[in-house]
C-alpha cells in the first residue's frame, strides 16, 4: 500500500512539472522477453537533474535537466586514472545519453551510447530493488564425490567468443550439424556448450525457464544428442549471470534437476554477481553447493568453474566436484591476450594478482586425470590472429591438457582452421590418458620450450616463438630427459619425421609460432 502511495505521489509531482527526485529503474527489452536493469537515484534542483547510477561502475555520476515533460540526462564517467587501462583510463569510453518523454507516470527513454541506441522505460522504483537478495549462509566444507567424467580434457565447442548474445536455438543445431560433417565430432569434439543469454524468468514454482531464443530446451538437447553429441550449460551462483540474466542463487538443487530433466551434459558455472553477497573465502562452500546438487541430480554432467582463477582454486576445485576450472580473466581473439593467458599458466603471479613471492609453484602442477586448468576457450578461426598464432594457441592449450572448446563459426571454417583445430596428432597429445602436466624449461623469455611427459614414456615438446621476428630455438635431450642418443622424433604439424643433431634438436621457428614435435627413445 505504501509503495502505491510513493508512486501516485511521484506521478503526481511530475504531472505538475515539480521535481524527479526519487530512485528509477530503466528496463531495456533484450529482445528474447528479458528486460535489462539499470537503477538511477536522481535528485531535481530547478530544471538541474543530478544523481548516480546505482550497482553500476563506481564513481558513475549524472548531469542533466528536467523541463516540460522532457528528461535529459547524461553518464560522467570518474576522472580518468592513469595507471589504469579501459573503462575509467586513458581510451576509456565516455558516458551514454539519455533521453525520455513523460508517459502517464513513466518515461519513454532513448539511449544514446555505449551499446548503440536502445530504448526502454524508465519507471518509479525503491533502493531496496537495486540490492542484491540476502546472503544465504554457504555449507560447511566437505569433499563431493568424483563425477568420474572428463578423464582426458572435456572437448567441444561454446558460444560465447563469436556469438555471445546472439546465440540461439537455431545457431546450436547448425553448430551440432557441422560438426558432424566438417569431421570435428570424428576428431573428438563432442560438447556443444550455451553459453550465456538463454535464460528466462522463473515460474511459480520458482523453476528456471529459457527465454524466446530457445523455445524448448529438451527438444534441443534431444537433437543433438541425436548428433551423436552431448550439450552443455551455463549459469551463476549469483542472482544474476554476467549479461544479467536469471543465476542459480538459492535454487541450486531445483535448477540441477531441470537441467538433468532436459539432458544436460555440462555446466559452465560463473562467479559473476556472487561477488555481491560472499566474498572469496567463500568460494569453495559456494561452487560446492552446486557440486552437491549435480551429484543428487542424478546425471552425468561435466562440473567447470568460471571465477578467473581467484581463491587458489586450483588447491581446491576437485574438492567440489569440479572437472576443471579457469585460471583466468576473459581470452580474446589477440595475440597479446592469448599469450599472455597461455604462458602465464605456468606463473600464477601475473594471472591472479598474486606477488610473485608467494607464487612459488606452476599453476600447471595442478593437471590430473578429470581435473584441468581451464585457461579459457579457443580463438581458432575468428580471424583476428594470423595462422601461425592459431597453430601457437592450440599447440600450447594441447600441451597444457586445457579443455578443448573451440569458439568459432564451425559451419564456414576455413581448412586452414580445420587442420588446426582437427590436428590428430596434437590433440593425442591434449588427450594423453596419463594426463600429466606441462613444463616450462628455462631460461624463459621471447624463445620457450615447454615438454609434457606422456603415458608411451615419449614427450611432447613445443618449441614457441614469442618475438615478431623468425628464431632459432633449441633444446638438448639432457633438458628434457630423453637418454637415447638417437631418439625418434616427429613433427606435429608437418606430420613426418625429422631428423636431429646427435645431442640436440634445432628448429628454426616463424614469428609468433610453433614447432611441436613428440620425442621417443623408440
Amino acid at each position: 500500500m505504501k509503495r502505491i502511495v510513493l508512486f501516485i505521489l511521484l506521478a503526481a509531482a511530475l504531472l505538475f512539472g515539480q521535481s524527479v527526485t526519487g530512485f528509477w529503474v530503466l528496463k531495456i527489452p533484450t529482445g528474447d522477453g528479458n528486460f535489462r536493469e539499470t537503477f538511477f537515484d536522481l535528485k531535481q534542483n530547478g530544471e538541474a537533474v543530478t544523481g548516480n547510477m546505482v550497482g553500476g561502475r563506481g564513481g558513475i555520476t549524472i548531469d542533466g535537466t528536467f523541463k516540460d515533460g522532457k528528461l535529459h540526462f547524461i553518464l560522467v564517467p570518474p576522472p580518468p586514472n592513469p595507471n589504469q587501462k579501459g573503462p575509467g583510463g586513458p581510451g576509456g569510453r565516455g558516458g551514454q545519453t539519455y533521453d525520455g518523454m513523460w508517459q502517464a507516470g513513466k518515461f519513454a527513454m532513448t539511449v544514446t551510447g555505449g551499446r548503440g541506441n536502445q530504448s526502454g522505460m524508465l519507471e518509479p522504483s525503491r533502493p531496496e530493488a537495486a540490492l542484491p537478495p540476502a546472503r544465504i549462509p554457504p555449507p560447511e566444507l566437505h569433499d563431493v564425490k568424483d563425477n568420474g567424467l572428463a578423464r582426458p580434457p572435456a572437448m567441444g565447442w561454446n558460444s560465447w567468443n563469436l556469438f555471445a548474445g546472439r546465440v540461439d536455438d537455431k545457431t546450436v543445431r547448425a553448430t551440432a550439424d557441422a560438426m558432424v560433417s566438417s569431421g570435428m565430432k570424428k576428431a573428438g569434439y563432442v560438447y556443444v556448450n550455451i553459453d550465456d543469454t538463454w535464460e528466462g524468468p522463473r515460474d511459480a514454482n520458482g523453476n528456471i525457464t529459457t527465454n524466446t531464443k530457445f523455445p524448448d530446451m529438451k527438444a534441443l538437447a534431444d537433437y543433438v544428442h541425436s548428433k551423436g553429441l552431448k550439450i552443455g550449460i551455463y549459469s551463476s551462483p549469483g542472482p544474476k549471470t554476467c549479461a544479467g540474466y536469471e543465476g542459480s542463487y538459492g535454487h541450486e538443487e531445483q535448477d540441477a534437476k531441470t537441467w538433468a530433466a532436459w539432458g544436460i551434459d555440462y555446466l559452465k558455472y560463473d562467479w559473476c554477481s556472487a561477488s555481491r553477497i560472499y566474498k572469496d573465502e567463500d568460494m569453495q562452500a559456494v561452487y560446492q553447493k552446486m557440486g552437491d546438487a549435480l551429484v543428487k541430480a542424478g546425471r552425468p554432467i561435466v562440473y567447470s568453474l568460471c571465477q578467473y582463477g581467484r581463491s587458489k582454486v586450483w588447491e581446491w576445485g576437485p574438492k567440489v566436484g569440479a572437472n576443471s576450472w579457469r585460471t583466468t580473466g576473459d581470452i580474446r581473439d589477440q595475440w597479446q591476450s592469448m599469450d599472455r593467458i597461455g604462458f602465464g599458466q605456468f606463473d600464477i603471479a601475473p594471472l591472479t594478482g598474486m606477488p610473485r613471492d608467494q607464487a612459488s609453484i606452476s599453476v600447471a602442477d595442478f593437471t590430473k586425470p578429470g581435473r584441468f586448468n581451464d585457461p579459457d576457450m579457443l580463438e581458432v578461426g575468428n580471424g583476428h590472429m594470423t595462422n601461425d598464432e592459431y597453430k601457437t594457441h592450440f599447440s600450447l592449450w594441447c600441451l597444457l591438457a586445457s579443455p578443448l572448446l573451440a569458439g568459432n563459426d564451425v559451419s564456414i571454417m576455413t581448412q586452414e582452421t580445420k587442420d588446426i583445430l582437427m590436428n590428430a596428432e596434437a590433440i593425442a597429445v591434449n588427450q594423453d590418458p596419463a594426463g600429466l602436466p606441462a613444463k616450462r624449461l628455462p631460461p624463459r623469455g621471447t624463445s620457450e620450450v615447454v615438454i609434457r611427459p606422456l603415458k608411451d614414456k615419449s614427450i611432447a615438446v613445443g618449441l614457441f616463438n614469442r618475438d615478431d621476428k623468425p628464431a632459432d630455438i633449441s633444446v638438448t635431450w639432457a633438458s628434457l630427459g630423453v637418454k637415447a642418443k638417437k631418439p625418434k622424433l616427429r613433427d606435429l604439424w608437418k606430420h613426418a619425421p625429422v631428423t636431429a643433431e646427435a645431442d640436440r634438436f634445432n628448429a628454426s621457428v616463424p614469428p609468433h609460432g610453433v614447432v611441436m614435435i613428440r620425442a621417443s627413445a623408440k
